[in-house]
Order: structure tokens, then sequence, then C-alpha cells
């Protein structure tokens, strides 16, 4: 007979542990962060640039990057923000959990700042099952994906408390229906906000700003 141990539990309660207790951390300091999730090509990096860019001067904003390899994401944030942004590599996993967060949070100037936002892995499975100790989760789904994806990856959806959904400008171009993918949204988390977005023309980010400027305002209370 081969002895079956159970392991996955353990793990995820250990984490939620460290997620929790970095939570409550962040909370004393005043620090709001934020953990975006999407699959590769989402379109993560260019929303953060243009929604950074209406935040900046209102709040102190700081970006961790987690990517494999590479600091891509993290040098173009910095030219096309100027606000601070940290690479993290994973060590070819395909998520963070909550200790990689605090190591990387541990590099960054959190005194004065009001919003962190971490670009999780490109990933719409791995990233959804570990809590990073983010106030809230937020994901992106790109209109080229299918409005379909809320039913293939339910746990991203059911995690999330806000979805983007990216790249409005070419709706006409794919059999992408709105509306049906909100009900899909809605089917997996009926509490989650959604808001269209395109990232290349600017629609909908004033929208995902306030978003953020109130959630902060709210975690500082």
């Amino acid at each position: 007979m081969v002895k079956v141990i159970e392991i996955k539990k353990s793990v995820f309660a250990e984490n939620d542990k460290d997620a929790a207790a970095l939570r409550s951390d962040l909370k004393g300091r005043g620090v709001y962060l934020l953990n975006l999730m999407s699959s590769p090509g989402a379109g993560k990096t260019t929303t953060l640039i243009g929604t950074i860019n209406r935040l900046k001067d209102k709040i102190k904003v700081a970006v961790m990057e987690a990517d494999i390899d590479s600091d891509v994401d993290a040098v173009k944030i910095k030219e096309a923000t100027g606000v601070e942004s940290i690479q993290l590599h994973t060590g070819g996993m395909c998520h963070l959990d909550a200790e990689m967060t605090r190591q990387g949070l541990a590099n960054v100037a959190l005194d004065g700042c009001d919003l962190v936002i971490l670009e999780n892995v490109g990933n719409l499975v791995c990233p959804a099952e570990f809590d990073t100790g983010a106030v809230r989760n937020a994901m992106i789904l790109s209109v080229p994906e299918g409005d379909d994806k809320p039913l293939k990856y339910p746990l991203m959806f059911t995690v999330c408390d806000l979805v983007l959904i990216n790249k409005t400008d070419v709706m006409p171009y794919f059999n992408f229906d709105i509306e049906r993918c909100k009900e899909y949204i809605r089917r997996r988390n009926p509490n989650a906000k959604v808001i269209p977005v395109c990232a290349k023309t600017g629609e909908g980010l004033d929208l995902f700003a306030e978003w953020l400027l109130e959630e902060v305002k709210n975690w500082k209370q």
C-alpha cells in the first residue's frame, strides 16, 4: 500500500497565515497593495502605465513586476511613469505567494507610499491559488482571449474583486460579446466590479484610477 500525504492544504494554510500577517503590517503602515493578474499579453503593463500616470500626482505609487526572468516590464514602467519599479524573479515559479511578496516589499521605499501594485506572473491558474497579502485582487481579460474565459478559469474570476476587460478597440474583429462575458463573470463572482478598458486609447482608465483612489482612501481610514 502506498502512503499518500496531502500537502497542498497545509501549504495553502501556512501561506494564508503569512498573507493575513502581511496585510495587517501594511494596514499599520497605511500602504495599499493591489495584486494584478492576467494571461501573458493581456496588457497589464500598458494598462498600469496609463493608470499610474493618472494617479502619480495624487498619491505615491510603487510597482513590483513579477516574472520568471528579465526586467523588461520594470524598466518600461520606470521609464514611462517615473515611479519606483522593481523586478521580482520567481526562479521559474508561475506565481507569487505571501512570503515572496514580503521579500519584494522589503526592497520598496514604503515610507510615505500609498499604493503598491504587484503585477503578478502572467498566468490564469497558479496566481489565483495563492493569497499574496494584497488588499484586493484584480485581473485583466483581453478581448482576443474570448468571452468564455470566466467559464474556463473559474478560480481566477472567483478571487478577483475587479475585472478589467481590455482591448475593447478590437472588439469588432473578434467574436466577443461583452454582455455575455459580464454574465459569465457574475456567475463566478456576483460581487466583482467590471470595467471595460482600452490601454491603447485610454478608455476606462479614468474609472480604474478612480476605483484605486477610493480603495486607498478607505484603506487608510
